[in-house]
């Protein structure tokens, strides 16, 4: 064989093993929930492929569940959509499939949406899904309750129902908008405080019994105020940038 030849045959076998490892290998497509990472007892594996059953026989769209223990150093939003077309999830010629994926070494999760669903199951609604419906679960160890609420909600969405989860992410952005405002940064709290005690100094030393009544009286509407604001706080999610598809987070 030629030399030339020789080279060709050797360069085509390097760039094949290249290629070959950055694809990371996928878990096999065993059910509507695949649980490699052991995430979910029988019984909730049972209930949620009852419920992605059913949707599927109702809407045609079709929602599989899996759990990884390792990404294999991939980015959670490459192997979602190598995961899509490996499985080939959804209707054939419209692409109306979805994902949602757990990989627990990297504490990280995805909603992959296939393009026939991009115009239902949003970026800007996975987003909320994930950071309002998932993670808030995950962050204290329960990942059944995280899946099966973030499920519930995919659902709902892809079944019409996308103005109650819409609605619940305005009503957080709301929330997060007035504690913003209310909110006293602290170089003037600093100087209110300072402020008042000087007052209080004052009315002790002149014997302005009243007017120290007065500032008391401010003072406590003051921290009634502030422990209201507190209260009206609230964890708010459904913004930033994502990539095409779906979006991610992490726990």
């Amino acid at each position: 064989m030629p030399r030339r030849a020789i080279l060709c045959v050797i360069a085509w076998i390097c760039l094949t093993c290249a290629v070959a490892a950055e694809v990371p290998s996928f878990p096999a497509l065993t059910g509507r929930v695949v649980d490699e990472a052991g995430l979910l007892t029988a019984t909730d594996r049972a209930a949620l492929t009852e419920s992605l059953a059913a949707f599927e026989t109702k809407t045609k769209d079709q929602l599989v569940i899996v759990t990884v223990k390792s990404l294999q150093g991939t980015p959670i939003e490459d192997y979602g959509y190598q995961l899509g077309r490996h499985w080939q999830i959804g209707q054939k010629d419209k692409n109306t499939g979805a994902l949602l994926i757990v990989a627990t070494t990297e504490h990280r999760v995805r909603i992959e949406v296939g393009y026939g669903l991009e115009g239902t199951l949003t970026d800007a609604l996975t987003k909320v899904i994930i950071e309002n419906s998932i993670l808030p679960k995950f962050k204290t160890g329960d990942f059944a309750g995280g899946i099966k609420s973030g499920t519930q909600d995919i659902i709902r969405v892809l079944s019409g129902d996308a103005e109650t989860i819409q609605s619940a992410a305005e009503r957080n952005v709301a929330m997060d908008v007035k504690q913003t405002k209310t909110d006293m940064p602290v170089w003037v709290a600093i100087v209110a405080v300072l402020a008042v005690v000087g007052l209080l100094v004052l009315c002790t030393v002149t014997g302005g019994g009243g007017v120290c009544q007065a500032i008391w009286m401010m003072v406590l509407l003051l921290l009634s105020g502030g422990r209201g604001s507190s209260r009206g706080s609230s964890f708010g999610g459904g913004g930033g940038s994502f990539g095409g598809g779906g979006s991610s987070g992490k726990w």
